[in-house]
């Protein structure tokens, strides 16, 4: 708590013991299957916690030339990387091309022709999945859903013959696998479940026409405990992995990929604040702190909601709780953490903690309104 008191807010506190319980856990449920979980660099690139994640043998799952190289930095296997996104620049696929990445997530027949073209003016080949889009609603924010029609993600089912016949005609691209992602913050199993039912019809289907793929990939999307950090400081994984071992039918030889994000990040970190001040007026109560949207941003954009809590309140205050708006400095009315909460009797000074906070947090920071960037301190028992 010392270093909490003494650190200059807003930061990210990042509690690294959750983190490496976390990676353990994973680990310990894939042990002894051909499943591979590479990690999701969008949902938090700190150098610090990209270090620590690649010491457990994960892959990357990267969607820019510069989450590449930050991961290539960090010690991560270029073999292990799958490289995602709709709108992959020349330069960001020379680069994945130059370290040798292990795949390129192809989401267009277009892309298909340009990686191939660089591919060959670089004279190698390029390992390539096909996104595929599966059409399943995996009943999250229509912001986070990737996986239905109308989405801009992947190449859609019912085309994905002629795309596969397609490559067979570009010399410089290696097919691999099928790849699909239906989302974040999937928080029920039965989506992944129709989402097996889906990939083992297409595995029957190219079987019966001899294409075989090395691999699959399943994406991530695995939500987190926004409600009750404490108790769920980490998804069920065992459930979560269970599924595709009993639901998938893998062909012999073939490995499953996984790509985790907020399930590996999220729990550990927190976004940490101090009260400005205490407003009323009419109608309302507001907490303004001094950390805002462009420290986490995910409250003005998804209304996605994170526990609240205020570290100093104790014994010295008066019983019972107050309703309030937390909200932040920035010059929008969207710069809301939560309507309505409910907090001990909260002062100016008082340190606030926005639980939850690992994933999507520090990295979609910004300097709005010129704001300084966020700080990170970190926790190790060890």
């Amino acid at each position: 708590m010392d270093i909490v008191k003494q650190t200059d807010t807003p930061f990210y506190y990042y509690d690294m013991d959750v983190l490496r319980s976390t990676l353990e856990e994973i680990n310990c449920q894939i042990e002894g299957h051909p499943f591979i979980v590479h990690y999701a660099v969008k949902a938090n690139g700190n150098p610090l916690i990209l270090k620590e994640i690649s010491k457990y043998n994960f892959g990357a799952d990267l969607v820019s030339g510069g989450e590449i190289e930050a991961a290539i930095q960090a010690g991560f296997d270029a073999r292990r990387m799958t490289f995602s996104g709709v709108g992959k620049t020349d330069w960001e696929i020379r680069t994945g091309l130059s370290h040798g990445i292990g795949c390129f997530n192809v989401e267009s027949v277009p892309e298909l022709d340009v990686i191939n073209e660089i591919a060959h003016e670089m004279d190698t080949i390029a390992n390539i999945a096909i996104r595929v889009n599966p059409d399943i609603d995996a009943h999250t924010h229509k912001y986070i859903t990737t996986g239905t029609a109308d989405n801009k993600f992947g190449i859609n089912i019912e085309v994905l013959d002629q795309v596969i016949d397609h490559v067979a005609t570009l010399p410089h691209l290696h097919l691999r696998s099928l790849h699909f992602h239906i989302g974040s913050q999937i928080t029920l199993l039965q989506p992944y479940v129709m989402l097996c039912d889906t990939i083992n019809g297409l595995l029957d289907h190219f079987e019966k026409k001899n294409i075989h793929f090395e691999m699959i990939n399943v994406g991530g999307g695995l939500g987190i405990d926004y409600e009750h950090p404490e108790e769920h400081p980490m998804p069920d994984f065992k459930g979560y992995f269970d599924t595709f071992k009993n639901c998938l039918r893998l062909r012999p030889g073939q490995q499953l990929h996984f790509e985790l994000g907020r399930a590996v990040v999220g729990g550990c970190g927190s976004l940490i604040s101090r009260v400005v001040f205490v407003k009323e007026t009419r109608n309302k109560k507001f907490v303004i702190l001094d950390a805002g949207m462009t420290d986490l941003i995910r409250p003005a954009l998804y209304s996605a909601h994170h526990k609240i809590v205020n570290l100093t309140a104790g014994d010295d205050r008066q019983p019972g709780v107050e309703t309030y708006d937390v909200v932040g400095p920035v010059c929008e009315s969207s710069d809301v953490f939560a309507i309505d909460c409910h907090l001990p009797l909260t002062r100016r000074g008082d340190l606030i903690a926005i639980r939850s906070a690992g994933a999507y947090g520090e990295s979609m920071s910004s300097r709005y309104n010129m704001r300084r960037l966020p700080g990170s301190v970190f926790f190790s028992s060890k």
